[in-house]
């Protein structure tokens, strides 16, 4: 059994690791991933909270509150609803710090571009904030990131090309950089604004109120890619991303910052539909708060076999991963059991999730449980977090202890083969040292 544990590691070594790592790899990947942890999650965190205030889960409260409720709900709409815009200078400047030039330029830059973009060419005196709130927020934010990824790029590129304006060395650095971002400036800026001129200038019936509204980058965006939308919530869609998101944590990838660099626009175009009333269910809680339960792979009840068990690895893990654990920070499970390269302990860290999300899938879709509608960090413990996720639905908590239980059982049988193995090894480091010992002894 060693033996084939050992093969079975070199081989994924060999042909698993370096597909997944190139793929992880990407700098346009890791700077979405990173605008997203870094610029948008804590306004979307923050904002949330007085989305559950204006909509209390106490019937009582709630009746209290409905008077008050769009007063309240501002900061929510004016963070939530403003992501797509933060997300704009958040790719930009994470893009422009793996290309290793300067950050701000590049983000103040792809913001101004974006809200030329998403603004219809016409007189702005007469356009209010709510036409174009929508996607400035969740429906924006393709448009954000194509927007950021090509601001840093065409600036970067003009840095280092003879078209950008060049000063003396005796001029400031800053007012040198002002100059050298002059010409992909006005590059861009005429460059979008022509093209959201030009798109404008075209009108459609939005299907909600029947009036004529004027097509955007955005909105047109949002149409092209619409069947992506549908599809990526899904089932088939969420099984591929947990497959992909475990199949990268398994060679020591980080695979739900990387699935979340690919798949955050449709989690949160989807989540803000929730918001106003949708039925959406693959979203950034669906994974984090229902899928994730102790961390990647649902490991918390990998963290009580450990404190109990025979093995001494796996009781010094388990005593280290308690506290974390709480907190869905996987870590020391991961890396300590190890459940990275280790055939016996991947089959149920990729199946054991499977089966928790199509469990998930199901109970949402049905309808058993409010679909996720609020946002939170992941560090939430369990019972908690489904009860905000869920907008204040007892059973998303309820479906977080069952998802636990299963989790139990399946995990159950293949952690009692990985605890034989070690005690085997064990036991047979106990009994080398004391040959060792006792041959020490001999010589003297």
């Amino acid at each position: 059994m060693s033996n084939l544990v050992e093969r079975s590691s070199e081989w994924f070594e060999r042909y698993l690791v370096p597909p997944l790592g190139a793929v992880a790899s990407s700098v346009y990947l890791q700077a979405i991933r990173d605008a997203f942890i870094m610029f948008t999650l804590p306004l979307i965190i923050a904002g949330s909270l007085f989305l559950i205030i204006a909509n209390p889960p106490v019937p009582a409260l709630a009746d209290l509150m409905r008077p008050y409720q769009s007063q309240i709900q501002v900061p929510f709409q004016l963070s939530f609803g403003l992501m797509a815009l933060i997300l704009a200078f958040g790719v930009a400047h994470s893009l422009a710090q793996y290309r290793r030039t300067e950050p701000v330029q590049p983000g103040v830059l792809a913001m101004v571009l974006f809200l030329v973009a998403t603004v219809p060419v016409r007189d702005l005196a007469s356009m209010q904030l709510g036409e174009i709130l929508p996607y400035l927020g969740g429906q924006g934010l393709l448009v954000a990131i194509f927007t950021g990824i090509l601001t840093t790029e065409v600036m970067y590129r003009f840095r280092h090309s003879r078209f950008t304006i060049r000063m003396p060395k005796s001029v400031p650095p800053n007012v040198k950089r002002a100059f050298e971002a002059l010409v992909p400036t006005i590059l861009l800026l005429t460059s979008i604004w022509l093209l959201e001129w030009w798109v404008s200038s075209y009108t459609f019936v939005s299907a909600g109120d029947g009036k004529l509204h004027q097509m955007t980058i955005p909105i047109l965006l949002m149409r092209v890619f619409e069947p992506l939308v549908v599809v990526q919530d899904s089932y088939p869609a969420a099984l591929i991303e947990i497959i992909l998101m475990m199949l990268l944590w398994s060679v020591g990838i980080h695979g739900m910052n990387l699935v979340t660099a690919i798949a955050a626009p449709f989690w949160f175009t989807t989540l803000a539909g929730n918001v106003h009333g949708g039925h959406g269910i693959v979203t950034e809680p669906f994974f984090h708060i229902f899928a994730h339960l102790g961390g990647s792979g649902a490991t918390w009840p990998l963290v009580i076999y450990m404190l109990r068990s025979r093995s001494e690895q796996l009781r010094a893990v388990g005593k280290v991963a308690l506290g974390p654990a709480i907190f869905n920070i996987n870590e020391p499970v991961t890396f300590g059991v190890p459940m990275v390269l280790n055939p016996i302990m991947i089959l149920p860290f990729v199946g054991v999730p499977l089966v928790i999300v199509t469990i998930n899938y199901s109970v949402f879709a049905l309808g058993l449980v409010h679909v996720p509608v609020i946002i939170q960090p992941f560090t939430v413990p369990i019972g908690i977090s489904g009860f905000i996720a869920s907008g204040g639905d007892l059973r998303g908590s309820l479906l977080q202890f069952f998802d636990l239980a299963v989790s139990a059982l399946l995990y159950l049988p293949f952690f009692k083969a990985w605890e034989r193995i070690l005690i085997a090894r064990e036991q047979a480091s106990v009994q080398e040292e004391g040959h060792v010992q006792a041959a020490t002894v001999h010589v003297r």
